[in-house]
């Protein structure tokens, strides 16, 4: 989950030293109490205290700086800029105005002036620590953010415009395999007068929504909000859709809802059409832990999730658990310090390939807050991660990617600027870049197709549940296999190719066949293959 944060040093008392004596004494009392909100994380109240101040000190820089903190807290970076900029025309500037603006200028692209404002900070004598240590790691960034922008890739990025984007945060796009499906979150209004978050940045709580695209037109439908049993009133948002487009990964945390103390997450199953009210992914994958959000490999059988527990090598880490049975799962398993830095790592998705994990960091190869990365799963090991470049990634804010089994275009959310409100979604196309190889070098036939359908038993018997069913190329190698979910449904992606399909249940007769599967780098393939189970 991507919810503006902003990390704040321990407090100080520095504010009253020399050049910083207010000429009213309540003045400085209404400092202390502006800082322990800001420091709270009530940043509208803050800023109105700070305002307060700011009537008797109206060439305070100290005074300036902490208004720009309290907009730049809020997401309001315009203002903030506009602020800190006044606050150097003053006396006994705070070194950290330098350090902000550095921020802005490089979130907003203009990286020269992020590195003169960087550079300026890091040569004062005084600041806090923490942000000095983050100076030199943005630096770095910039120098990745001119390497990557001098040599873009050839790939177009296009905003998907007022049908789904708003002026409020619309984020994380999660696509069906068959690219057919579009989940995202967002923070617009769903009802007139509806709650803010007041103990927070004081704008709407997420809630998640959903668009189909029209088979003819290809274009993305008007987004309609999801059932009030899945959007409550506190923030749900949407981490990732399953394959096959029957789940939601779901990241809660509702001081109201026990199952979600601390940010867990959840599962909502689409059933007859409606989405079913979540359910807790529960051990061993959410504990009193951060855990910020879950996506599942094409198959079903393996889950990755994002977590703060010990045994993590920075903030959050991509963790990886095996389903075993339908309510058994193995121990947890950090995929390793190649994935994981010592920042943070967030916003997974695993491609319908099932070997390409797609993911977020805002470490040392970003161009800037957090970028896209992709690592690949071969001989046993994930690949060393690497960034996927410009114009994918900028050097402002990417959410998580995403993209159907056809890779064709992918979807992500940005705040680059340009954008309609705060963070937009945006659709890249693919056409003369390979995403999924390493080279970026398309290849004939390497598209992916769907293999996906019910068994049942008997005539017109129900679907039925953990039916075993397997995938062999021609040379008898097994290449995928799976169990039927509570409705009997099974789903894979698979090269194309000849392939042979058995299907096994204890007490009834087994079936195989063999199966023919067209691959397009055009369009999702898919062939729908149903079955009856006789004993």
């Amino acid at each position: 989950m991507f919810l503006f944060s902003l990390t704040l040093p321990a407090q100080d008392d520095k504010d009253n030293e020399k050049g910083n004596i207010f000429k009213d004494a309540g003045d400085a009392a209404k400092m202390l109490l502006a800082k322990q909100k800001l420091y709270g994380g009530q940043y509208m109240a803050a800023l109105a205290t700070y305002r307060e101040v700011e009537k008797n000190e109206p060439d305070n820089a100290t005074v300036k700086y902490y208004i720009g903190l309290c907009h730049y807290s809020l997401g309001e970076t315009e203002d903030a800029r506009k602020v800190f900029e006044k606050a150097l025309s003053l006396k006994d500037i705070k070194p950290e105005t330098y350090f902000f603006l550095g921020k802005i200028y490089h979130r907003g692209g203009n990286i020269e002036d992020a590195i003169k404002n960087y550079t300026q900070f890091r040569s004062s004598n005084n600041g806090e620590k923490q942000f000095h240590t983050e100076t030199s790691l943005y630096l770095s960034q910039c120098e990745n953010a001119k390497n990557f922008m001098a040599k873009p890739l050839d790939v177009m990025v296009m905003n998907l415009g007022p049908t789904l984007n708003s002026i409020y945060d619309d984020k994380n796009p999660c696509i069906s395999a068959d690219g057919k499906k579009l989940v995202f979150t967002t923070r617009r209004p769903m009802t007139a007068g509806e709650a803010v978050d007041n103990e927070g940045d004081g704008k709407f709580f997420e809630n998640i929504f959903s668009t189909e695209q029209d088979s003819v037109s290809l274009t993305w439908g008007a987004p309609h909000s999801l059932d009030s049993h899945v959007n409550t009133p506190a923030h749900d948002a949407c981490t990732s859709i399953s394959a096959d487009g029957k789940q939601i990964f779901i990241y809660k945390n509702d001081i109201n809802d026990k199952a979600s103390w601390g940010g867990n997450v959840f599962v909502s199953k689409l059933m007859n059409g409606k989405w079913k009210k979540p359910e807790s992914l529960g051990k061993p994958i959410n504990t009193t832990f951060w855990e910020g959000g879950a996506c599942v490999s094409p198959d079903g059988k393996k889950y990755y999730f994002t977590s703060e527990r010990p045994g993590g090598f920075g903030g959050s880490d991509i963790w990886m658990v095996v389903r075993l049975s339908r309510k058994n799962w193995s121990e947890p398993v950090n995929l390793g310090p190649i994935v994981n830095s010592e920042h943070d790592e967030a916003g997974m998705f695993l491609a319908p390939d099932g070997k390409t994990l797609f993911f977020c960091s805002n470490g040392p190869k970003s161009m800037g807050g957090y970028d896209i990365m992709r690592s690949t799963f071969e001989n046993g090991h994930w690949n060393e991660p690497v960034n996927l470049g410009y114009p994918i990634n900028s050097p402002a804010k990417e959410g998580q990617l995403s993209l159907g089994a056809n890779a064709q275009f992918a979807y992500l959310s940005s705040d680059r600027p340009g954008g309609m409100g705060e963070s937009d979604l945006y659709k890249i196309d693919l056409k003369e870049f390979a995403i999924l190889e390493k080279d970026g070098v398309k290849r004939s036939n390497s598209g992916i197709s769907i293999l996906r359908g019910t068994i049942r038993e008997g005539f017109e018997g129900f679907g039925m549940a953990d039916v075993e069913v397997s995938v062999h190329n021609k040379m008898g190698d097994l290449v995928a296999n799976t169990t039927t979910n509570e409705n009997g449904e099974y789903f894979f992606t698979l090269p194309g190719g000849d392939y042979l399909l058995e299907i096994k249940k204890k007490g009834y007769k087994d079936i195989s066949e063999s199966l023919t599967l067209t691959a397009s780098n055009k369009e999702t393939l898919v062939l729908e293959k149903g079955y009856l189970l006789k004993k």
